[in-house]
């Protein structure tokens, strides 16, 4: 699993940076939730929507690596990253819970399927995969690592 760049990485040169350790508890969801998206409040390449949608699958990052720890009895800070580079927000969560196994993940039923009003969990991947560009997540029995991207619009030529 790669390990989320600490500071000094320079795979990031000419980008701002925001990182963040929470303790592993739904009461700092909000707070992570806060950082990262008046960190990407300062950058002019997203509009309202993308900083809903940001804050949205951050939350749900955030949200299922608190229950990883829980799951895994630790009580290990979850770390969160954001860093924003000329054309993209980027933001990771990294966990140190056991991890799982992303082909195992049940599918769901289709939004317009009666059935789907059943399911109470199993839908923060799907929401983080669908408000954001683009979603990464690679998981071992080291933890999980979620890396969410969202790019800015095209700069229209005067």
């Amino acid at each position: 699993m790669n390990a989320v760049p600490r500071p000094g990485d320079e795979r990031d040169l000419g980008s701002r940076v925001v990182e963040l350790a929470i303790p592993s508890s739904t009461d700092y969801l909000s707070l992570a939730r806060a950082v990262i998206v008046a960190s990407a409040r300062t950058w002019p390449g997203l509009g309202e929507e993308k900083l809903e949608d940001l804050q949205l699958a951050v939350s749900e990052a955030c949200a299922n690596a608190i229950e990883a720890h829980s799951l895994a009895g630790s009580e290990a800070a979850v770390r969160i990253r954001c860093a924003l580079d000329e054309d993209r927000v980027e933001v990771e969560v990294l966990d140190q819970g056991k991890g799982f196994d992303l082909d195992s993940l049940r599918a769901l039923p289709a939004v317009t399927d009666p059935a789907r009003l059943e399911h109470e969990d199993g839908l923060g991947i799907p929401i983080i995969r669908s408000h954001s560009d683009h979603a990464e997540i690679v998981s071992s029995s080291a933890g999980t690592q979620v890396r969410l991207v969202l790019y800015a619009p095209p700069r229209l030529m005067p």
